[in-house]
């Protein structure tokens, strides 16, 4: 069956987000993907507008480092206090 048609609709689990945008991530969710302490999660967003949580690899957190040098202009105490809510 494919991947899309099988996890379409089926929830395994949940989590509440905080005043702070954070969430605990259910250990269902952590054993499947093999998630530690520590690790980088990946979202993904489709065409359709749904979303996919995956463990990052190495060449994920490569290219998520080469983005950080990019974003330096958004780096300032005025934009910190701007968006510090979000």
């Amino acid at each position: 069956m494919p991947q899309s048609k099988r996890t379409a609709g089926r929830a395994i689990a949940s989590s509440r987000l905080t005043t702070k945008g954070q969430a605990t991530v259910p250990k269902l969710v952590r054993s499947h993907l093999g998630l530690k302490p520590g690790d980088t999660m990946i979202f993904e967003e489709s065409e359709a507008g749904t979303f996919r949580i995956r463990k990052a690899e190495p060449l994920d957190l490569e290219f998520l480092a080469s983005l950080d040098a990019t974003l330096s202009e958004w780096n300032s105490e005025s934009d910190n206090r701007a968006y510090r809510d979000l």
